[in-house]
């Protein structure tokens, strides 16, 4: 059976990709209603529902080109997450995507469904998470991806037998010529390699390699949990609310989508409570905008919810017995 998360490690190949196709990161973010800084923080995890905004923050972001193109130009083996770029080590395209089946759930929130046969290697991904049909641009980046692993793989323009989108581009040639065939609509992201294709050796295959990767990608898949605590739901929201100057209960049930008293026995349930949470997070983004940021009290104390400076320099004092400005000057 197939594994399914509940959060997703945003990796720092982003950053980089973003760099390359010359996408402004903050304005995407912005677009995706996400915090500004979230490409700098450490082990920074997205939900089904806030992926998906990724993506079509970034999408909207993409000013010259769409994104998918601009993925098509820019997509290298450096810019894979990790489970990716494992795959690359594999001895064909069959072994690379059974791999990538098995490790989806450490990528994003979609399924890999495959048919192999001795005539074709059939592909269908189903998105979970999201009671929303999958962006287009993801979807047709999901395809370009398939395409550009086995090309890089064999060193060989590897041409699909059949694509199919839910949501069509409106101008297809650009891709087409990409492809090397029109795409088709169906119900979920689908793409067909003729089995000679899906078997033709991969000239990046490293078995060394691929066993260095391989305890490290299961032993975080173990790590997966099935679903995020309450805590993590909460803390996930505030990460977003915060900013915005909103740092109150009745918000952030309002986000869950749960009433308030549910939001508070859940969280008793696990022996947090909201204000806990609340505290946790600041304190996490307190330290954060003190050490990597040139960010004023005055805009710090606002982008954790505090209605006046002071306030802040008091509750800080508290949590870490210094000022904040001591434990900048800590820092450096």
């Amino acid at each position: 059976m197939i594994r399914r998360a509940a959060k997703f490690l945003v990796p720092p190949s982003w950053k980089l990709i973003l760099h390359d196709m010359n996408i402004d990161t903050a304005l995407a973010l912005a677009y995706a209603g996400l915090p500004a800084d979230l490409l700098q923080r450490e082990s920074v995890t997205l939900t089904p529902v806030e992926y998906f905004r990724f993506w079509c923050g970034i999408d909207q972001a993409s000013k010259d080109k769409p994104l998918p193109l601009l993925l098509a130009e820019h997509l290298t083996a450096e810019t894979f997450d990790p489970p990716v770029f494992a795959s690359l080590c594999s001895e064909n395209l069959n072994q690379a995507l059974l791999r990538i089946q098995q490790y989806k759930p450490l990528i994003g929130p979609m399924e890999l469904h495959l048919d192999i046969t001795d005539k074709y290697t059939r592909l269908n991904l189903e998105c979970y998470g999201s009671d929303e049909i999958i962006p287009t641009a993801l979807g047709l980046s999901e395809l370009i991806f398939y395409i550009r692993l086995a090309r890089l793989g064999t060193r060989d323009k590897i041409q699909p037998l059949a694509l199919a989108l839910p949501q069509l581009p409106e101008d297809q040639t650009p891709y087409q010529m990409f492809f090397g065939c029109s795409i088709k609509k169906s119900d979920r992201v689908r793409i067909c390699f003729s089995a000679q294709d899906a078997q033709k050796p991969f000239l990046t295959a490293n078995a060394r390699m691929w066993d260095f990767f391989e305890g490290k990608l299961s032993q975080q898949l173990k790590d997966l949990g099935s679903e995020a605590t309450m805590g993590e739901r909460v803390g996930s929201v505030l990460m977003e609310l915060l900013p915005a100057g909103e740092s109150s209960i009745e918000a952030v049930s309002e986000r869950l989508m749960i009433s308030k008293r549910t939001l508070q026995r859940k969280l008793g349930e696990e022996n947090h409570t909201f204000q806990s949470v609340l505290q946790e997070v600041r304190v996490s983004l307190a330290d954060h905008y003190l050490s990597k940021s040139n960010l004023h009290l005055g805009e710090i104390s606002f982008m954790l919810g505090f209605k006046e400076p002071n306030s802040f320099i008091r509750a800080y004092r508290g949590w870490k017995g210094v000022t904040p400005l001591q434990y900048r000057n800590s820092i450096y």
